[in-house]
Parts: C-alpha cells; structure tokens; sequence
C-alpha cells in the first residue's frame, strides 16, 4: 500500500534547496538505507563507537597471561603465524577457525611475543599458500633490498604518556588549515620526520596564525611518491617519518599548541599491491573489494571497496575511531569522495544538473558508509571536524544526517583553485569579469559551510603550477630579490596577495594552505622517482627563502600571517553573507560589505581611481578608517592606503550613503566604522 504524502517523512534538505523536491525518493532512499543498515549491524540498542572496536578484537593484543592474535579471513582453508619469534617456521604456529571467517591463536607467556619482532601470515587457499601482513597491522618496516613491507610488533609495555589533557574537549572556529606533508616538511634534501616536524614545523604554523594541521600520507604505503593516496596498511602509521610513538609525540605537542591535527583519510580506494596491503588477502578476490573490474579504480590503478559489506563497513569505521583513540587526531579530511558516491567514479560528468547527482549512478552503498563514518566520529568525539573531497558538488554533503545530509562538518571548495588557473591561464588581466569572480566565490550550498582554498598540494605537483609560478614562471628564479624590480614579479606579488585575501573573506568559513604557498614557494613537488635519479631536490620545502631577510617571499609570508590575524580579529568567515556594494566590469573594480567591514578590491593592472565612492548605505553613516590593505610595505606594496584617516560616510546625490577615497591598481583595503 502506498504511503500517503501526508505520512511521507520530511527532510530539511528538501526545505533548504526546493530544487531538490523532484529528488525525493532519493533522498529518502538515503535515508532509509542509513536506518537500515544501521539497525543491522548494532540492533536497536548499540551505539557506533561500541561496534567500531573492531582493533581491539582483532590484530596481535597482550593478554593477562600472553598474547592473542584474530584476523578476519573467510576465503582461507589454514593460516600460520610466522617471525621472528619462531625462526619463520611455517607449521609450528597455526590459528583455528572460529565462526564468520575470523581466526585465532592464543600464545602463553609474557614472552611468547616481543614487542618490535617481525611477524606475518602464511595463508593457505586450496593448494597455494602465500605470505600476508596482518590487516590490523600497526607498524611496518620495508626492506632495503626487495623494498617490500613487513609487519611489526608493536606493543610497548609502557604505553605513550599523552600530556594533552584537553583533547576533545574544545571546538576551534573559524578553522584555519595548515596542509602539510611530513617528509617533504624539511629543507634538507631527504625525507622529514614526524620528530622533526614536531621540533621545527609545529610553532612555525602556530607562530604564522594556523590552528589546524592537515597531515597527508600518514597511513601506511609502500610507494612514497604516491603521495600516501595508496595506502596498503590502514591501521599502521607510516614508516617513512618514524615509529608509531614519534607520531603521537607530533600529535601531543600540536595540542600542547592549541592547534587541532587532521588526518587524511584514504577511504576510497587502497593499494593493489599483493602481499602488503588488503588486495587477495585470503586468496579472493572480494573479501574486502568489489568483484571482477568493478573493483578496480579505471583511472588510479587500485581497488575499491565494497561498502555494502558489513565486515568492510566494520573495518573502515574501526579505522576511523582507532585513528581518534589512539593517536588522538580531532578529525578527518576524506579523500576521494567523489570517486565513493558515483558508480563511474565522477569520471567525465561536469555536474551541471541536479538529476547527475541521482538515480542509478549513485552509489548509495557509499553515501551509508560516509554516513556512518561521520556519526561515528562525532560520537567519538562531538567536537571533531571532517571535511569531504567531493568535487560534484553533492546536495546535502555538509548537511546533518537528520537533515537528509551525509553529515560532514565542511565541503572543500574545490572549484575555487580551478577558476584561479582557468582566470590566470586563459584571461588577460583585462578581460576578467568580476561577475564570474563573484560567482564563483559565494555561489555554494545553502547552509553547507566550505573550506575555501586558492591551491593545495594538487596545484604545486609537477604537470602543474602554484599560482605564484604561473605568474612569475622563470622569473622567479631572478627576480626575488628585494633590491630587484620588474612588471612580472609585482604583478605576481601583488595578485598573490589579492587572491587569497579575497578567497578568505568572500570563499570559505574555513581556510586552507598547503605548506610553503603561504611565502610563495619557487618549486614545484616532484618525489624521488626513477625519473629524476630519485632525487629529493623538489620534494622538501626551503623555509631560508623567506627567512633570510633579503627576499620578497619574507614580504608574502607576512601578508599570510597579517591576513590570518585580520580575519581572527573580525571573525570574517563566521559573519553572514556578503552583500555585494559595487561592481565595474570597464574598471575591474569590487566592493562589499560582509558584517561590519566594507572591502574594496581594484584588480586593474593600470587603473588607480581617485574618487572612487564607497556605498556604506549597508553599514551605515559615520566615520570610517581602513583597518587592513595589502598595499603595506611590509607585504611589499607601496604605502599608498593611510591606515589612520578617517573618512566619513554621508548621503551624497544620486549616489546614496558613502565616502571617497583613493583606490590603487592591484589592491585590497578593508575598511571599519570607527565612531
């Protein structure tokens, strides 16, 4: 019988974008799918975080009185522990079958396992046996000779003694994040440690404004240049930067900083690798991945996971709550979201129509999983923060699950850098249409909050160009020097300036940089790879740039931390929407208020108006000072914008409420009322 419309649940969502009402037998198939699946594997009484233990259960654990190891793996027929421990026999150390495909072996004895031993599985499938790391593995090593990775114990008797007793306890708002990735955080030519890191980099992000870490590449994968997006162990922290406890240290000193740590997540795809990773764990080819060629990513080369699983939902969450307990991150940027929620990855679809985001192309098994995951995280840790990758633009993705949304905190705003390069690559100067900046800038979700970004990590990589590079290209290299001066590089600087300031206060209700762009750094990341010799020259960050005191990057630094400081000051990006004021197509001239500050940007390269009038008829009569402009000389501008006259705003005819000023070519000024 046919539910009648009156008795139809209502979703909010539906109520926040009305053209979603056409979808809602979607948005109701979500719904129902999250209920369903949720009520299936706790019941009506459990709670996430009590299923999510499943790295307490499984993996190797102490015991009162020895050690016990469990791995789930239904496709073997045997399955031996071998090591260190036991010289690497193959027979003398079998695990018995329990029920579901998990499997056991108790050892007797404080010392029948050691902590830092090497151990892995011998797994027998019919008659073919082959060696494995555990899947609940929380270290690995890799040999120098063969490169291939072997698991290791890691059980201290003494457990890490965490100092931060604050964590999980606060909220950080607006956030403002530091993307980082710790072996290319040194100068050195080699490869940084989390020690490192936490000794060198910690208070320079603190000292520059940051209260976020974003970590890449801190789960385990054999391949460094992947840039830590193929990840073979789930549960171990990174060989490449250190041990286990080096990373908690990194984790306990941010906090002792007052800054959260972000983990990137990768739980969309994994490694294909056989024998490192989860790929043919027991022999099948879908114990933890999709069938046939729906398991494989056609464009990334790696597996995919089959997220209407149970066991592969109960592996994913237990990773998520495992990287909260234990190494204490406050929450979860998810990578490749995108590539989760549609059936053909969101390969090819420009997402210019609502019914793209619907209908058989969905992967709603997916949509469950991120629905799970965020409830699970919050659970965990109510003031924790997660932020989706999702490039399509899907409704309701930082939207709360009672909403009709996936639950995430943030989306980033992935099509801010691309307009960027699109404007810098394709436009002359002249030609850009502050109609499209606008759009692109402030035309997002209704009440889904953003991360707002001009590049990341995806725009420094070698194919591609920072923003500052595509501006300066060579010149880079000649013309940073403080005694130099050329039309090229104070273009560059000065665009630079204007482009994230006008990303912060118009694009985002978070902020986000990767390392080194904050200063403008000259070079490109390229890993070590048999291409270039394996060389680490452009796989570091060269801090001295923008320290030495004879360079124009010390001048961008600045400007990076003064922005900050402004928008703390003023709470720019928690303040309501902007409202646009005045916009000069001929003159490339922009102007609007966004609480109780006007902002005025001048992109012409040529144009300075000297009476440029300011409509305040949105902040009202009185007097006026500017409290910010990249025009500084300190960030390498020229001074031209006074700081202490004062300006007074007044009905003038046919114009409206407002004052004349000044408004330099290539310049931000930000101003207040004062009286």
């Amino acid at each position: 019988m046919k539910r009648s419309a009156s008795k139809q649940p209502q979703y909010k969502i539906l109520t926040i974008d009305p053209w979603l009402k056409p979808y809602y037998s979607d948005i109701a198939l979500r719904m129902q799918r999250h209920a369903d699946t949720r009520r299936a594997l706790l019941g009506d009484k459990a709670d996430l975080s009590s299923f999510a233990n499943g790295y307490l259960y499984y993996g190797i654990s102490r015991t009162d009185d020895g050690w016990v190891y469990r791995e789930w793996a239904p496709g073997a027929d045997a399955i031996h522990l071998i090591g260190d421990f036991n010289d690497w026999n193959r027979a003398s150390h079998p695990l018995r079958r329990l029920d579901g495909g998990v499997w056991e072996i108790e050892l007797s004895g404080a010392d029948a396992l050691k902590h830092g031993q090497h151990v892995k599985l011998q797994i027998t499938r019919g008659s073919q046996s082959f060696d494995r790391i555990p899947a609940y593995i929380r270290y690995t090593v890799q040999d120098p000779l063969t490169h291939q990775l072997t698991g290791v114990i890691w059980a201290p008797e003494r457990p890490f003694q965490w100092t931060d007793g604050g964590y999980g306890r606060k909220k950080i708002s607006p956030l403002m994040i530091y993307e980082a990735h710790i072996g290319m955080a040194q100068e050195r030519e080699g490869i940084g440690t989390y020690r490192e890191f936490a000794d060198f980099n910690l208070e320079r992000i603190k000292s520059l404004g940051y209260n976020a870490v974003q970590l890449m590449a801190v789960m385990e994968h054999p391949y460094y240049a992947s840039f830590g997006y193929q990840v073979s162990n789930f549960f171990a922290a990174s060989h490449w930067y250190g041990e286990p406890d080096d990373l908690k240290t990194l984790v306990d000193k941010a906090h002792s900083l007052g800054m959260y740590v972000l983990l990137d997540v990768v739980h969309s795809h994994a490694c294909a690798n056989v024998g490192e990773g989860l790929n043919l764990f027991d022999g099948t080819e879908d114990q933890y991945f999709l069938p046939g060629e729906r398991g494989n990513h056609p464009a990334w080369g790696s597996k995919l996971f089959n997220y209407a699983k149970h066991e592969v939902i109960h592996f994913l969450l237990s990773n998520l709550k495992f990287w909260q307990e234990e190494y204490h991150f406050d929450g979860f940027r998810f990578d490749g979201v995108t590539s989760m929620i549609y059936q053909n990855h969101g390969l090819g679809e420009n997402f210019t129509d609502y019914s793209q985001y619907f209908g058989l192309n969905t992967n709603v098994d997916a949509l469950t999983y991120l629905q799970l995951a965020n409830e699970l995280i919050h659970e965990v840790n109510p003031f924790a923060v997660t932020i989706a990758e999702d490039m399509s633009g899907m409704p309701g993705m930082a939207l709360p699950i009672r909403s009709g949304g996936i639950g995430f905190d943030y989306r980033l705003s992935m099509g801010i850098p691309d307009f960027w390069i699109r404007l810098l690559k394709d436009v002359p100067d002249r030609q850009w249409d502050m109609g499209r900046l606008w759009y692109e800038l402030t035309t997002r979700r209704p009440q889904e909050k953003n991360v707002g970004y001009c590049e990341s990590h995806d725009q420094a990589l070698v194919g591609d160009k920072t923003l500052i590079f595509r501006m300066a290209d060579a010149e880079m290299y000649t013309g940073m020097d403080k005694a130099y001066h050329s039309l090229a590089i104070d273009r560059a600087i000065a665009l630079h300036k204007m482009i994230r300031f006008i990303t912060l206060t118009l694009g985002s209700e978070a902020y986000l940089n990767f390392m080194g762009n904050e200063f403008g750094h000259p070079e490109w990341i390229d890993f070590p790879r048999e291409g270039n010799g394996w060389s680490h020259h452009y796989a570091r960050r060269q801090w001295s740039l923008a320290e030495n005191g004879y360079l124009k990057y010390e001048w961008l630094e600045r400007f990076d931390r003064e922005m900050l400081k402004f928008a703390r000051k003023y709470r720019v990006m928690t303040k309501p929407a902007a409202a646009n004021l005045w916009m000069d197509e001929k003159n490339k001239l922009l102007a609007f208020a966004k609480g109780e500050l006007i902002y005025l940007f001048n992109f012409s390269p040529d144009a300075s108006p000297t009476d440029f009038f300011v409509p305040a008829h949105i902040t009202g009569e009185g007097q006026y000072r500017a409290v910010f402009t990249t025009d500084r000389i300190e960030f390498g501008g020229q001074d031209r914008v006074s700081e202490r006259y004062v300006y007074t705003a007044k009905p003038a005819p046919d114009k409206g409420v407002g004052f004349t000023v000044y408004l330099p070519s290539r310049t931000a000024i930000v101003f207040r009322r004062v009286d």
